[in-house]
């Protein structure tokens, strides 16, 4: 319990990480901010894969296939659902770039709103990997989101003082949404730990949402820009990384 405790905490602290790196560099150019997102998507990529997709398949037994593909389309179809209810995060990224002021504050509010629910799933992923006894596995998964959390983190910063927010106020912002992310590792470590059964549903659910932000978010938004190439480089180092890791570690 106390890994899962200390793992939610870093989780949800990469993002606040992000936002201070946000403050000081409040003009990312759209290229930099591609290859970090991009690399980023290529962790949570892996880790979605080999920490919760084929783990589903395992646990599942001679039906695993059967929970693992309902799980897969339950998890997009949640993500889906949340994506018709809150702004797209590609809407907001490189807003900094506009004249803002505080009329347009609450499109501001709802893009931080997007990440801070984008952030539960997540943090849902991280808690199930810890649910199934797979440490590594788990840390391993915990490492991808928190890596994918630091841009985003950072990214929230600039649209809000541009709205004119206080930087205060701001950081508090862009706290909460780490903290959105320590309470979805909470609950998907517990909702495993309460009931095995559903371990290869659960599995299968929260890497698909990891999947859905991948497809729906971050890809489009890392190839608007003219950079595409870059960006899918960075995508596949981010993916061989953790392809490495998990091998040494396996």
């Amino acid at each position: 319990m106390q890994m899962v405790l200390i793992t939610a905490l870093g989780v949800g602290g990469a993002t606040v990480f992000g936002s201070l790196l946000g403050f000081c560099f409040k003009k990312l150019s759209h290229r930099f901010s591609d290859i970090i997102i991009s690399f980023a998507a290529g962790v949570m990529l892996a880790a979605a894969v080999l920490g919760l997709i084929l783990p589903s398949l395992e646990y599942g037994g001679k039906y695993g296939i059967l929970f693992t593909v309902a799980g897969i389309f339950a998890g997009a179809l949640a993500l889906n659902l949340i994506d018709k209810l809150v702004p797209h995060i590609h809407k907001f990224i490189g807003s900094d770039t506009e004249p803002h002021n505080n009329a347009k504050l609450s499109k501001v509010l709802l893009f931080v709103m997007a990440i801070a629910i984008h952030n539960l799933p997540e943090g849902i992923a991280a808690g199930v990997g810890f649910g199934s006894g797979d440490t590594t596995g788990a840390l391993i998964i915990a490492g991808g989101i928190a890596l994918q959390n630091i841009p985003e983190g950072m990214v929230i910063i600039a649209p809000m003082l541009a709205a004119g927010v206080a930087p205060r106020k701001t950081f508090v912002c862009a706290m909460l949404t780490g903290v959105v992310e320590v309470i979805g590792t909470l609950i998907g470590y517990f909702a495993v730990s309460i009931s095995t059964a559903v371990l290869p549903f659960a599995l299968a659910f929260a890497g698909a949402t990891m999947l859905y932000v991948i497809s729906d978010e971050m890809i489009p938004e890392t190839h608007a820009h003219g950079g595409e190439r870059s960006a899918t480089y960075a995508l596949l180092v981010g993916f061989c990384v953790m392809l490495v890791i998990d091998t040494l570690l396996g």
